[in-house]
């Protein structure tokens, strides 16, 4: 695939058309990018998916876990 001066990319229509979406996610992994079919709504999609694993953990405690997952993500894709 080439990436365009506008920084855009073609999906083939064939795998469009296979995970019937318009829409996709892209995950940087830092070695690679992902690029997932996305749910039509999102918010719908993600409702109570992770109510089980984060009940009883304090915002501050949800924040803390964001800016650690932020500095690991940002050493793999800047090493020191």
């Amino acid at each position: 695939m080439r990436i365009t001066r506008g920084g855009q990319v073609s999906i083939p229509a064939p795998i469009r058309k296979r995970w019937n979406t318009s829409a996709v996610t892209l995950v940087d992994h830092g070695d690679r990018i992902v690029l997932q079919p996305a749910p039509d709504d999102p918010v719908e999609a993600a409702q109570g998916a992770l109510s089980d694993e984060f009940q009883g953990t304090s915002i501050e405690e949800l924040r803390e876990r964001a800016r650690d997952a932020d500095a690991h993500a940002s050493e793999r894709r800047w090493p020191a």
